[in-house]
């Protein structure tokens, strides 16, 4: 998850900036920090633990809720959309269709935790489905998913472009160069998977990667989250880089990452 989270705090303080457009910038700034992008990857991963690698569906989603709930709340101020705000607060907690790029940002831990792409992509379907239900939103979720374990799988970048487009149908024909221009604030998964991919894609290690996905501008947070996520499963990320993450985070995100370095 070290991944997801460090594209989280990198690309933080340069969301809404539409005038970096560039590869150069200060990795880090002494404001760089956690947004709710990070809270929801830890959230959904702890779900997944508590319930079980191998719960069934009913199981799962209900602890992937009952862990968004507790850590929604634990740090109201992070940053959530409108609508996931008040679903935290809501004491029926029901999905509603969104296809925003939060079931994407929130997902590296399932691309991580199950031997097969089938049972991966499965619990990637129900950790989206208890708010994103849009199929947009499951697709964004699904596909992240999936090219984090066809990474990690030993698949190359070829075969994971090759993937994703027959899979899902995302159009990854264009460079960074070519998107870069006129990339504006997208916060739908349609608009922000695709161009997290190419990211990856194009990135020669982990920091080029976060830097393709900052460099694009808009809703940079989660798209570096999402490339970041992606990158991690591919390229191996400087001990340098994870102190800062652990620097920048805290002791009770730290606990849930121990846990799940150990079962992964």
């Amino acid at each position: 998850m070290y991944g997801a989270i460090l594209g989280d705090i990198i690309g933080q303080p340069y969301e809404f900036d539409i005038e970096i457009k560039s590869k150069k910038f200060p990795l880090f700034r002494k404001s760089s920090h956690f947004t709710d992008d990070t809270v929801m990857t830890i959230a959904v991963c702890e779900g997944i633990l508590n319930a079980g690698l191998s719960a069934g569906e009913e199981e799962m989603k209900a602890s992937i809720v009952k862990s968004m709930e507790i850590w929604g709340k634990k740090y109201p101020f992070a940053g959530y959309g409108g609508m996931f705000g008040r679903w935290i607060m809501q004491e029926n907690k029901e999905p509603y269709k969104s296809y925003g790029n939060g079931s994407a940002m929130r997902v590296s831990s399932v691309g991580w935790l199950f031997d097969t792409l089938e049972r991966t992509r499965e619990v990637a379907r129900w950790s989206s489905e208890v708010t994103h239900n849009h199929i947009e939103g499951i697709k964004g979720a699904e596909s992240t998913a999936s090219v984090i374990f066809l990474a990690r799988t030993g698949k190359s970048k070829e075969e994971i472009k090759a993937f994703i487009q027959k899979e899902f149908g995302y159009d990854l024909s264009r460079t960074c160069d070519q998107i870069r221009p006129l990339y504006l604030f997208d916060s739908s998964c349609q608009g922000t998977c695709p161009e997290a991919i190419t990211c990856f894609i194009e990135g020669t290690d982990f920091e080029d990667v976060i830097r393709n996905a900052v460099s694009l501008g808009g809703d940079s947070d989660t798209l570096a989250a999402i490339a970041g996520s992606m990158a991690e499963a591919f390229f191996e990320i400087p001990e340098s880089l994870k102190k800062e993450a652990l620097k920048r985070t805290t002791k009770d995100m730290h606990e849930v990452i121990e846990r799940f370095e150990k079962v992964r």
